[in-house]
């Protein structure tokens, strides 16, 4: 980077002024920071499994999984998500299109995809605690309901920020920065979905084989 350097009248101290100055881009680093944090919370997973891993066969004479786990409420959850994860993926076509109406309907059916998810796994958690399988009851209970809560938490507040983005794109339209918050949001969402299809195989499945 280049710099000139003024003299001025009367024997001050120099001014210099940069020549050249390096551009910044509004929102130029945004998708490496994002990318950052994904790989943080990929991260916080990893020993959320690693941890269910050691403790999830810790049943302490409790309920093991094939006592509590209805696998056919837990498939109509996953297929939820991942209806969600394509429906995210319709509005991303829109938007490339630049099609403000159809990215908003789109994203309003990831929505409640998202909140349909949402209700089934607070179901299945009351439904669990009713029959006495809290989480202080062994540490494979603590351990599940960690790592699908913690898993629960992302997608609520994935839901809340898509929502915030709906106001903002009906109120500026599909303007560069909507866009790239747009673009973050479906990476976090297909990123839950395959947090989700790790929950779906190592806990229900691999649970109900034990």
């Amino acid at each position: 980077m280049a710099s000139t350097m003024t003299v001025p009248q009367g024997g001050d101290a120099p001014v210099f002024y940069l020549k050249d100055e390096h551009p910044h881009p509004e929102g130029h680093s945004t998708q490496l920071g994002f990318w950052l944090y994904l790989m943080s919370d990929c991260l916080i997973f990893a020993i959320l499994f690693a941890i269910y891993g050691v403790l999830g066969a810790n049943y302490a004479a409790g309920p093991a999984p094939k006592d509590l786990f209805d696998l056919n409420l837990v498939a109509i959850n996953t297929a939820m998500l991942l209806l969600s994860s394509i429906t995210f993926g319709f509005a991303m076509l829109e938007m490339a299109k630049g099609k403000v109406a159809a990215t908003q309907a789109w994203l309003a059916v990831t929505g409640l995809f998202g909140l349909a998810f949402l209700a089934i796994e607070l179901y299945e958690f009351h439904h669990l605690i009713s029959l006495g399988a809290t989480p202080q009851r062994s540490a494979f209970l603590s351990s599940f309901f960690v790592l699908v809560g913690t898993h629960g938490l992302h997608v609520a507040f994935g839901l809340v920020w898509l929502t915030v983005l709906m106001v903002q794109v009906a109120r500026h339209g599909l303007i560069t920065a909507n866009r790239r918050r747009l673009l973050c949001l479906s990476m976090f969402w297909h990123f839950l979905d395959v947090i989700w299809i790790g929950v779906f195989t190592f806990v229900y499945l691999m649970g109900m084989l034990r």
